[in-house]
């Protein structure tokens, strides 16, 4: 997304943001690094960075003009001046307290009104919701090398494997196959620690009989994937072909709900109802999905209590779930490209049952 289309929709009184979350930098210039300040308005634009990451700077961004940052804030003070700045906003949800009062020392005596409002924050978070195509082809990219690691890793799995053999497994393929990393810790639980939404791998032996849920992504261009698939190892019970039956239901009814102008609660509602009606609803206790881009977890939520309206081009996942304390849990999890007409989805694993014998 372009600095222009930032600039377009600041408040009037907002003539300069100063953005320096790393993320964000990415987001807007195309470069990562930990050490950089972007300033944004409509008299122009800088990316200054320290002498670490000059030479790679200048020779990716192309946005908008790239300087040696040596004295922070006396850079700060002067490209505020010659954009001819009064109103500068800071990034709300990522400047600390110390940063807070940093600001305040160096902009305050030089006559700068800041507003650390959240504003400059909603801008952008606004942008980032709605993908363009070079963002969504990055992520369809991403997806394909996370279900080859799925496809892959099922082949393989059977009783007395360990929890973290299955997770390595998926990582290492990932990452050899084109993911330049992973998109979080891969999740891979089994058995009774299935009731555990965000569980840790471990040396946990995966038994028959088990359910075994796999939780994960790879990252493409600097975006992220992120599917979950629940398989059987063996045999399942009547219960556990029913649970999964019930979430497979739920997940189904929230997909055929995404569409471009639908509350993205009401997204949530459709899986919740149906996972209510059968019995389980104390037992789905997250969201049913997020928004995925250069963060695997950012605008907008699909949650009971999102305002959000969804829009064409954002991106979220479905991953409605039911987790029984001490006996098993079931998720899976889609990435949706929100359209006009409905939604597109990005994960083409199949999702009926699959009992393992491997």
């Amino acid at each position: 997304m372009s600095l222009e289309q930032l600039i377009k929709i600041l408040p009037k009184d907002i003539e300069a943001g100063i953005i320096s979350n790393p993320v964000n930098i990415k987001y807007f210039t195309g470069f990562s690094t930990d050490s950089g300040y972007l300033i944004v308005s409509r008299n122009g634009s800088v990316f200054m960075t320290d002498s670490r990451y000059i030479e790679a700077a200048q020779a990716t961004v192309d946005c908008c003009d790239v300087v040696l940052m040596k004295d922070k804030s006396q850079l700060i003070v002067k490209y505020l001046k010659k954009f001819n700045c009064s109103g500068v906003a800071i990034e709300a949800d990522y400047v600390t307290i110390n940063g807070l009062k940093e600001y305040g020392k160096m902009l305050k005596p030089e006559g700068f009104n800041t507003f650390f409002d959240g504003r400059l924050d909603k801008c952008i978070r606004f942008l980032r919701c709605q993908k363009n195509e070079k963002e969504v082809n990055s992520i369809k990219a991403a997806q394909a090398i996370a279900e080859k690691a799925y496809n892959h890793v099922i082949k393989y799995i059977q009783p007395g494997m360990t929890e973290k053999e299955v997770a390595l497994a998926l990582d290492f393929f990932m990452l050899k196959n084109g993911a330049e990393a992973v998109s979080f810790d891969t999740i891979v639980v089994s058995g009774k620690k299935g009731s555990l939404p965000h569980g840790v791998p471990d040396g946990k032996k995966i038994e028959f009989g088990d359910f075994v849920t796999m939780d994960f992504g790879a990252v493409v261009n600097g975006y992220h994937s992120d599917m979950t698939r629940t398989v059987a190892v063996g045999e399942v019970s009547d219960t556990m072909a029913e649970v999964y039956s019930i979430v497979l239901e739920a997940q189904q009814a929230a997909i055929n709900t995404a569409a471009a102008g639908v509350a993205a609660a009401e997204v949530d509602a459709a899986a919740r109802n149906i996972i209510s009606a059968a019995g389980y609803g104390d037992a789905f206790g997250h969201s049913t999905g997020h928004g995925v881009g250069i963060e695997i977890h950012e605008d907008p939520q699909v949650s009971p209590r999102s305002t959000y309206t969804l829009r064409t081009g954002n991106i979220i996942t479905c991953e409605p779930g039911i987790y029984l304390p001490d006996r098993f849990g079931v998720r899976i999890e889609d990435m949706l490209l929100i359209t006009d007409s409905g939604c597109e989805n990005l994960t083409a694993t199949p999702k009926d049952l699959i009992i393992l014998n491997n």
